[in-house]
């Protein structure tokens, strides 16, 4: 895990290349790093990439890649992650493992100011917009 700058000025990039999702370390190193977020943001932000992470884990494959920045004149986190399945897109509310899943894109929606995909020829990536006040 790497990170640029200094906490909110952050640019942080984590390289996902465990086989099994290291949710519980990006969360505590996250928060560590973002110390200076409230409380609630801090929340949502780490909610925001638990959930985009474990998506990639489930429905993309390797490489996978983690960033979060400020953006928008700087009034605006931007959590990215990029997966190397570029052909499998989310879909809001569905999930192929099971009725009881899918959910996840529905908090993602719920929690940012905007999210959405870029798609490129051998990876895409999946991000969502928090807004910091």
């Amino acid at each position: 895990m790497t990170q640029t700058d200094s906490a909110l000025a952050a640019r942080i990039v984590v390289d996902l290349n465990t086989p099994i999702p290291p949710l519980a370390q990006i969360r505590q190193w996250l928060a560590a790093v973002l110390a200076d977020l409230a409380e609630d943001l801090l929340q949502d932000l780490l909610l925001v990439c638990t959930e985009l992470v474990s998506n990639a884990y489930d429905h993309a494959s390797a490489p996978r890649r983690l960033r979060v920045q400020r953006t928008g004149g700087r009034d605006a986190l931007r959590i990215e992650v990029v997966d190397g399945s570029p052909d499998s897109l989310p879909v809001t509310g569905v999930s192929r493992l099971g009725a009881f899943r899918g959910r996840g894109l529905v908090m993602v929606d719920s929690l940012s100011r905007r999210w959405g995909t870029h798609r490129g020829t051998e990876c895409k990536t999946v991000w969502a917009e928090l807004p910091l006040s």
